[in-house]
């Protein structure tokens, strides 16, 4: 009996050790920011940053030796971020330049927002030292990979950069980048940090290491000043003209092609958009990652067209995570 009890004791205590609430402000500005990487407005200093990061590795039960600090600010279009990211030298390690870069094996900082509050879905952006960025989507909770989408793409600038023992961020998201309810004053928020020179993992909300670090049941908010607008998007127009001239030498034929089309995009409500396209041209979709098949079973390739990527938690991990995925875009369209 009085071992049983212990146990739920220990239990208890190991629950409400990582049972945290922490938050932070969203200062409401009238004056734009200049993207820099240079935090020199008067408003970055008013700003009350995140900050007191723990362990996520190599143990998730002390604070972060090198901290980092976040700010906000924001007017009705844009969200602005002022990072602070300390170490312990300048040795960081960026091994590629590439956008949507990996994480793990290099120095970084990743920001999630869970704008609807239910722990479910989450909008993700990051950098690195050598300031280039990456976002992606968040779905499922953050149980596994499956649930992270790089794929997703959106228009948002940022500039980084490097000083003695530390590098700054600063970004400009746009709020149409995000989708949100009207008139809502808080998002649950959480950052995580890679530090190479340290060997550490970072998190400014506790998180223990039987979690994924971007686990969205583990979050903070943040606390908007003044309630938030409507989060419709701007209507996005992106036309193409496409023009190709050849000569058959042999035959004395010469040919020409021109091509014209465009994509469209009206956003009607937080779930619901309008897509239109004519002739769509999907040779500007990011390109395929190679991969070599010496099986005899077909290769399953991510989506990246965006009309599929957007809200595609909905067609996949019904019930049991390793069971079949019901809905598979690219095979629309293939004999």
């Amino acid at each position: 009996m009085y071992k049983l009890l212990l146990c739920v004791l220990l239990a208890g205590v190991s629950t409400a050790h990582y049972a945290q609430t922490k938050e932070v402000g969203v200062s409401f500005i009238e004056t734009p920011i200049t993207i820099d990487g240079v935090l020199d407005e008067a408003a970055w200093d008013k700003a009350v940053p995140a900050t007191n990061f723990w362990q996520y590795f190599p143990t998730d039960t002390i604070q972060a030796p090198y901290q980092s600090e976040i700010r906000f600010l924001y007017n009705d279009k844009t969200l602005y971020v002022g990072i602070k990211v300390s170490a312990q030298g300048d040795h960081y390690i960026v091994p590629s330049l590439r956008r949507d870069f990996r994480a793990g094996g290099s120095d970084n900082i990743t920001l999630m927002f869970d704008t609807f509050n239910d722990g479910n879905n989450a909008f993700l952006f990051g950098s690195n030292p050598a300031g280039v960025r990456r976002e992606a989507l968040v779905s499922g909770g953050g149980k596994d990979l499956r649930g992270f989408t790089t794929s997703w793409d959106t228009k948002w600038v940022g500039e980084t950069t490097v000083h003695d023992g530390y590098y700054v961020c600063e970004w400009a998201i746009p709020m149409s980048a995000f989708k949100y309810r009207e008139g809502e004053t808080r998002w649950r928020f959480n950052s995580y940090q890679f530090d190479t020179q340290d060997n550490s993992r970072n998190t400014w909300v506790q998180i223990p290491q039987n979690q994924n670090i971007f686990n969205l049941a583990y979050m903070g908010d943040m606390v908007f000043e003044k309630p938030l607008g409507s989060s419709k998007s701007p209507i996005s127009i992106i036309p193409y003209v496409n023009a190709i001239a050849g000569q058959d030498r042999e035959l004395d034929d010469n040919f020409t092609e021109i091509k014209v089309g465009g994509d469209a995009r009206f956003t009607i409500g937080n779930s619901l958009n309008l897509d239109v396209t004519i002739n769509p041209d999907f040779s500007q979709v990011e390109v395929d990652n190679a991969i070599t098949n010496l099986s005899r079973f077909e290769v399953g390739l991510p989506e990246r067209r965006q009309f599929f990527i957007e809200n595609s938690d909905l067609f996949a991990d019904f019930g049991d995570p390793g069971a079949a995925n019901p809905f598979f875009s690219r095979r629309i369209g293939i004999a």
